[in-house]
């Protein structure tokens, strides 16, 4: 099993703190890599909040390829971010790890967010493509107020290999994922969490429903569906297409993932709704055992389980600070004088919804609607 360790709060705060709760579930994750997702950024990238920011790693050759390509279709440079590395042994270092602030071609500046996240999309991909053959090039997000960093290696040593315990990086929303390696060579394409067009996921399990509905996304004709690594990048599509493309509120993505009986279903007062979904996007439904975090572009964190509950799952906290882990002992790592008993250890049809800014911690059960 994976571990996974998300903190949402109002105040910026360093993502050592995911990564020092991942090293108390260090049972549940044999340190074959690490990745994380920084949203709402804090220090330097504070005042470049409607910049994108693209996040990857290349080599010598690649860095070439890349600065070509943005400065053909006309992306400036405004500002780059580098880790400062250090030596770390067990850790691999490769030539550059970045994220890169641009301004937008002139032609695209005024168009609609809908125009600028095709275009962001579209140019993420074709860097991946230009340098996936050799990893030349590896893009993780290109997206305004997103930061996203992976590499192979145990989570506390890759923090400190990339200075994070000494960097000004803050954010007020992280994800990180502490990787428990089911593949038999490591992909960094494969590492969660992932992300689309401000909608971000990381999952603990195995989903077993995998092929049916990577078919399903994939025949949708939808620029960014595609890769699919890992097994789990297809929770973050499901959210993307449920909540953006199919414009349904957010707690309709349980409904998807985790459909009801009908006779469930009818006890419900949007039975109609419900039983639309169910049937529209059977192919969606999943056959855990999953645990999923996430975000969505405004900001709001969630958990789910999948019905068969068997990946731990809690979420506490406070007013303004609140924690989504895998385990008891990373949320006292994070919010250690929390009152434990409102402490939410979601089940099988529950949705743990945190609203921006961690401001409050609402649970939605299914079986009400």
């Amino acid at each position: 099993m994976c571990r996974l360790a998300a903190i949402t709060s109002g105040e910026y705060f360093s993502p050592m703190e995911n990564i020092i709760a991942l090293e108390t579930m260090k049972e549940g994750h044999d340190g074959s890599g690490m990745g994380l997702i920084l949203k709402g950024l804090g220090g330097e990238f504070e005042e470049l909040k409607d910049y994108p920011v693209l996040s990857g790693i290349c080599s010598e050759d690649g860095m070439k390829t890349l600065d070509g390509y943005m400065n053909r279709i006309g992306f400036r440079l405004k500002y780059t971010w580098t880790p400062k590395t250090r030596t770390v042994r067990g850790i691999e270092s490769r030539d550059h790890y970045f994220a890169r602030v641009y301004d937008y071609p002139d032609m695209h500046r005024d168009k609609p967010l809908e125009e600028k996240e095709m275009l962001l999309l579209k140019t993420r991909l074709a860097l991946r493509s230009l340098g996936e053959e050799d990893e030349s090039i590896i893009i993780f997000a290109f997206y305004p107020d997103i930061l996203a960093l992976k590499e192979v290696g145990d989570p506390l040593q890759l923090g400190e290999f990339l200075g994070l315990d000494r960097s000004s990086l803050k954010a007020k929303i992280v994800l990180a994922q502490g990787r428990q390696n089911t593949n038999y060579a490591i992909n960094l394409y494969a590492c969660h969490p992932f992300f689309i067009k401000g909608y971000g996921t990381m999952t603990n399990g195995e989903n077993t429903a995998f092929i049916p509905i990577r078919e399903f996304l994939s025949g949708r004709n939808i620029p960014g569906y595609i890769g699919y690594n890992s097994d789990s990048e297809v929770f973050c599509h499901i959210l993307h297409y449920t909540c953006r493309q199919l414009g349904y509120p957010l707690h309709y993505y349980k409904d998807v993932i985790t459909p009801l009986k009908q006779d469930e279903i009818d006890a419900r007062p949007d039975r109609e709704a419900a039983s639309y979904l169910k049937r529209s996007l059977r192919p969606l439904c999943i056959d855990g055992p999953n645990c999923v975090i996430g975000f969505t572009p405004d900001g709001t964190c969630f958990m789910v389980q999948d019905a068969k509950k068997l990946r731990p799952g809690v979420v506490g906290g406070v007013k303004g600070k609140f924690a989504l882990m895998s385990e008891e002992c990373g949320l006292d790592s994070v919010v250690p004088g929390r009152d434990k008993t409102t402490d939410v250890f979601p089940m099988k049809f529950d949705m743990v919804i945190i609203k921006p800014d961690a401001e409050e911690v609402l649970v939605w059960n299914q079986l009400h609607g």
